[in-house]
Parts: C-alpha cells; structure tokens; sequence
C-alpha cells in the first residue's frame, strides 16, 4: 500500500478521514499515549485519531498522560504489559525517551511517533508522523516580512511548552524567515505552555513590559490557543488585535478562524490532526506485508489569512472535535 506523503486538511471529519483503501487492522490493539488536552489541535488530534481507530477495527487503547512525561512512560510501559500489536505516542518533549522505547523494542512492539519528535536513536521507532515545524515557523515569519514591509516591527513571541520539539523547531523556523530584514526585533519570548489561559497571561506581561503595548507591532504564537489568549489580553489593554497588534500562529483551529473573521487575528499556519491516518497506514504495511516505511512521514504546512473565507473554515472545522 502506498504511504500517504503529504495530507491536507479535508472540510469535516468524513472528509479528512482516509479513504483510501486499507489492508486489515481489525482486532489489532494499539496503545495510544497522548500528550493531554492543552489545545483545540490536541483535542481534534485526539478526535481524529479514535475515529480512524473504529474505521479499521482497532482496538484503541487510550492514555491521556496530562502534559506529564512520567505518565506517558508509565503508559507505554503499560501498553508494553498488555502485549499491544503497537504503540502510538505524541510526546510532550523531546528528551528522555531511550530507555522505555528500548523496552518497546525488546518487546517487539513497533512505535510510531505523532506530531512530535524525539531525541533518541532512529531505531527505537517505526517511523515519524509529522509536519514540518521549522516550516510552520518560517511561513509564518515570511508572512510577518511580506506584510510589513520596510516598517519597524518589534515581535513578542509565545513559545510552546519548553523542551518540546514544536517550541524548540518554530522558534528556529520563525527565526529564519525575518533573518536578514534588521526593521524586525524579536523583543520578548516566553512560554505560553500551548495554552489560552497562559498565553493571555503571558501577553499581559508583555504588554505592562512594553508600555501597554503601544511599542508591540506583532505578536507571534507558537499555536492557535495561545494567540487567542493573547488577543483578550491585546483587547483587555484597550488596543485592537488585528489591527494595533498584528497576530500570526499555527494550528489553524475553529475559534483563530473565528478571530480572523472578527479582523482580531491575521494569519495562522495549518497542522493537520489528522496525523493517525499515515500513522495506520505505515502499520498497516509493517504489520501486515512487512513493508518498513519511510522514516519521516510529512503533513501539509498552508498558511491561512482573511482572503481564504474565515467563517467558512470556522464552520467547517467546528466538527472536527476541537
């Protein structure tokens, strides 16, 4: 079967479920260890991936490991026990992973990382199901030079949780697409934790730092939640998101649309959730012809902006589960 290389965002959840067709899966157990619910995406992510499940005839063991890494491991040790046919996770940062995948490997249970990637040996795990994240963050970077032009723009940045792969790869890629245009200061940059009520937090001190924001041209957000936070805050301080402070993310969740069709919000950069479809499929092929995926498997990065009909993605992707 072929693996799928790239997968954009469908119109609703029947849409961006897979339809191709599937070698057997039915009564195969998969553990499955999730990050938690910090966000929208992760929700949606969720969502997703338990309804391709039932589509196949999996057996979904799930594990919401509440953005702890001790409970992801004590899950996949978990999964290990029960003797699952292979293991999902989406872990919540990049370190630490050797030895309990090792157990995994020893045990013969194939593991395949989701949206998220780690630092250990490449041969602890099947394969990687992710998007681009230093792209995500140069597109929005690139957007950032393209609408301001030669105007002095000083950015505050919302990081993701510290440590994780998507904090770490947005930064450098956001990095890299204002490099080499001095009119554009990253001046501040902390962590959000991929949260709303964070970011909110977070971009009120940004804005008491800056003297109520009027010095702030742009605030860049590592996801759609924490800019949505973010914009209560920018509101709160008696100034217009959007407008007064331009915002650009990633995610491309319900309420960023909701934002954009407000005029609050100006460009997010799409992550697809649907990242257990190529995940199943590269199972498929190992576990029922052998057939050994390629070791990065890479969804779709699209930037969004208000001339792609905001209220019609919001109404779309409201059904997805975010």
């Amino acid at each position: 079967m072929a693996l799928y290389k790239q997968l954009a965002l469908g119109a609703g959840l029947a849409a961006l479920l897979s339809t191709a067709a599937h070698a057997d899966l039915s009564g195969k157990v998969i553990g499955f260890s999730q990050i938690g619910s910090e966000s929208g995406w992760r929700a949606a992510e969720t969502s997703v991936t338990k309804a391709e499940a039932e589509k196949r005839g999996v057996d979904l063991k799930f594990a919401d490991a509440q953005q702890k890494q001790e409970n992801q491991i004590k899950a996949i040790r978990g999964f290990i026990a029960q003797g699952v046919d292979a293991i999902l996770v989406a872990p919540v940062v990049s370190t630490g992973w050797d030895e309990v995948l090792t157990e995994a490997k020893e045990a013969s249970i194939p593991v395949v990382l989701l949206d998220r990637g780690i630092d250990a040996s490449q041969d602890l795990y099947l394969t990687s199901v992710a998007s681009d994240q230093v792209k995500e963050g140069r597109v929005a970077g690139e957007w950032l030079v393209k609408t301001v032009g030669d105007k002095p723009c000083n950015v505050v940045e919302l990081q993701g949780t510290v440590g994780s792969s998507p904090a770490i790869n947005r930064k450098q890629g956001f990095e890299e697409g204002i490099a080499g245009h001095a009119n554009i200061t990253l001046t501040r940059s902390q962590t959000g934790d991929f949260t709303r009520a964070k970011g909110k937090e977070v971009m009120e001190g940004f804005l008491k730092a800056e003297g109520g924001g009027k010095s702030i041209c742009a605030v860049y957000a590592h996801n759609d939640d924490m800019a949505v936070g973010a914009i209560q805050a920018i509101k709160d301080a008696g100034l217009k998101p959007g407008s007064d402070i331009l915002v650009v993310s990633i995610d491309a969740v319900p309420d960023i649309f909701a934002a954009m069709a407000a005029g609050e919000a100006n460009a997010t950069v799409e992550l697809t959730p649907n990242m257990a479809g190529p995940a199943f499929d590269a199972l498929d092929a190992f576990l029922n012809g052998g057939t050994v995926p390629e070791k990065f498997i890479i969804t779709e990065s699209k930037l969004y902006t208000p001339a792609d009909n905001p209220q019609g993605e919001y109404e779309a992707r409201k059904g997805l589960g975010y």
